[in-house]
C-alpha cells in the first residue's frame, strides 16, 4: 500500500484551521442566524466543500439510492455537511472519517448544534487505513477526496473491505479530462506534490480490481463550468466575500484558487465526475 505519511500530514495541514468552529459561528451570526437554534440548512453555505455544494450532494444521494436505516461511510467527511444531509434527508446513519483533526472537531460540534449527533459520528483517520471491521457498512461515498490520494487501487481495496456485498459506493471527484499542467494553488492542494488528479479510466480500472462493478458514470463538466462562472460573477459584484461560505475552509489565496480551477475547467483539463458502483 502506497501510504505516504508526509503527504498525508501536508494534506491535513492544508485544510487545518484551529479556529474553524468559531469562524463559522461568527459567520452565521453575521448572516442573521441564531447560533443557539440552528438547523442543518443554516449551514448549507459553508459545510459542503465540493463543486455544486448541497445541490451536488442531493443529486449524488439520488443516484446512489441511499435508503433509511443504512449505515453509510463518509470518506473525507470534512466538516460533515454531506453526512448531516444524508442523515436528515435519507434517514441514514453516517460515520465520517477525515485526516484533519480541526474538521472532525468542527463536524462533531455542528452535528450537536443541529440535533443530529445521534445519527452521525466522526473520527480522525486515514482513508488508506480505515479503522473498521470487514463488511461494516451498507454503503459509502467520497466527494472531492481522491485528488489528494495517489494510490487509488489501495484506496478502493480498503473501502471494499469495509463494505458489505452489494453495497453502493458513490464517488464525486475532480478527474483528469485533458492533457496539460494544472496551475497551483487550487482548493485541494497548495502545490503539485499534494495533488493526484486521475482520469475516470484510472478510477474504473482500480475500482474493478478492488471488487466493484460500475453502474453509472456522469461527467459534470457543464454543471461545474456554470457553478464556477456564477461564483466568479458573485465575487466580482459582491464587493468582498460574504460572512459565510466555503472561503472559510479555503483560508488563504481564495481568488487565486478559484481562478486556477476555473481556468483548468475551461481548458478541458479537469471536470467533476460521478461514479456509482456496487461491491461484488
Amino acid at each position: 500500500m502506497n501510504r505516504d505519511a508526509s503527504i498525508e500530514n501536508s494534506v491535513a495541514q492544508h485544510y487545518a484551521r484551529s479556529d474553524l468552529e468559531r469562524a463559522i459561528l461568527d459567520g452565521l451570526t453575521a448572516s442573521g442566524k441564531d447560533i443557539e437554534h440552528l438547523t442543518a440548512s443554516d449551514l448549507s453555505l459553508v459545510d459542503e466543500f465540493h463543486t455544486g455544494g448541497g445541490e451536488a450532494t442531493a443529486e449524488l444521494g439520488v443516484e446512489a439510492g441511499f435508503k433509511p436505516g443504512m449505515h453509510i461511510l463518509d470518506i473525507g467527511c470534512g466538516i460533515g455537511g454531506s453526512s448531516r444531509y444524508f442523515a436528515e434527508a435519507h434517514g441514514c446513519h453516517v460515520t465520517g472519517i477525515d485526516l484533519t483533526a480541526d474538521y472532525v472537531r468542527t463536524a462533531e460540534a455542528l452535528a450537536k448544534r443541529v440535533g443530529l449527533a445521534d445519527r452521525v459520528a466522526y473520527r480522525q483517520a486515514s482513508a488508506m487505513a480505515l479503522p473498521f471491521e470487514p463488511a461494516t457498512f451498507d454503503g459509502a461515498y467520497m466527494m472531492h477526496v481522491g485528488m489528494n490520494i495517489e494510490d487509488k487501487p489501495a484506496l478502493f481495496a480498503g473501502i471494499r473491505r469495509v463494505l458489505k456485498a452489494g453495497a453502493i459506493f458513490a464517488i464525486f471527484d475532480v478527474m483528469r479530462t485533458g492533457d496539460g499542467a494544472l496551475s497551483f494553488p487550487v482548493h485541494w492542494a497548495a502545490t503539485p506534490e499534494m495533488s493526484f488528479v486521475d482520469s475516470a479510466e484510472t478510477y474504473r480500472r482500480a475500482l474493478d480490481a478492488a471488487g466493484f462493478e460500475l453502474r453509472k458514470e456522469r461527467n459534470r463538466f457543464e454543471y461545474a463550468r456554470e457553478v464556477f462562472r456564477q461564483a466568479k460573477a458573485r465575487a466580482v459584484t459582491g464587493g468582498g466575500p460574504p460572512p459565510l461560505g466555503t472561503h472559510l475552509l479555503m483560508k488563504a489565496d481564495v481568488p487565486q484558487k478559484l481562478a486556477n480551477v476555473i481556468d483548468a475547467i475551461e481548458k478541458g483539463l479537469i471536470a467533476p465526475v460521478e461514479l456509482i458502483c456496487s461491491a461484488r
